[in-house]
């Protein structure tokens, strides 16, 4: 997530109702039927685009964020958020999501199909990480985390790219520490972790199987 809340930027970004979510069934953590949800959160009439400043601060909407794992084998993409990193609350945080908002630019995409949704995600995450290989791109969960104050006012999609080969680099100067973990080492980071992370690495076979 790239969410900001003590001075974000004047944009607008996807979001739905909070009740929308209720309707179709709320959950806390990872939720494993995205299908479920999908199709009525990538419908027009149920999207659209709110101020950034005034999503950061309102619970009654979701931002919607793509959250990619990278993976390779049984290896996780990690990084650390640098201090360029846009959201304030998550700097200095390890992670292995990568994503970031869907704003007013993106507006097109919601207007077709899951096709081109994946094709804005894609682009999304190119915008941070260079990925010099193949991959499979897999939706595998929902995860909403209302524990936390960033948790709230977001909802992630969680995909998984299946990586040929480990053959990425960093594009944005917020990623530091990039480097291909296992699971086993990536617990022992598990503290330093934003909370999205945390609750993905506690299902990360389930979620890269």
């Amino acid at each position: 997530m790239s969410a900001g809340a003590t001075n974000p930027p004047s944009e607008d970004v996807l979001v739905i109702r909070r009740s929308l979510l209720d309707q179709l069934g709320s959950f806390q953590g990872l939720n494993f039927e995205p299908r479920k949800y999908l199709d009525a959160i990538l419908s027009r009439g149920n999207n659209f685009f709110l101020r950034r400043d005034q999503a950061e601060k309102d619970p009654t909407h979701k931002q919607i964020i793509p959250y990619v794992l990278l993976t390779h084998g049984d290896r996780v993409l990690f990084y650390v958020r640098g201090k360029k990193a846009g959201e304030q609350r998550l700097v200095t945080k390890g992670s292995i999501g990568i994503g970031g908002h869907m704003n007013e630019s993106d507006e097109s995409l919601f207007a077709l199909d899951e096709a081109a949704y994946r094709a804005g995600v894609e682009r999304e995450v190119g915008e941070e990480i260079a990925i010099n290989t193949k991959f499979e791109d897999r939706i595998v969960a929902l995860l909403n985390d209302d524990s936390t104050e960033v948790g709230r006012v977001h909802l992630g999609v969680v995909h998984v790219f299946k990586l040929a080969e480990p053959n990425v680099e960093k594009r944005e100067a917020m990623i530091t520490n990039v480097a291909f973990l296992n699971q086993n080492q990536l617990m022992t980071r598990r503290e330093s972790l934003e909370t999205w992370s945390q609750i993905c690495l506690d299902s990360l076979e389930r979620l890269s199987a």
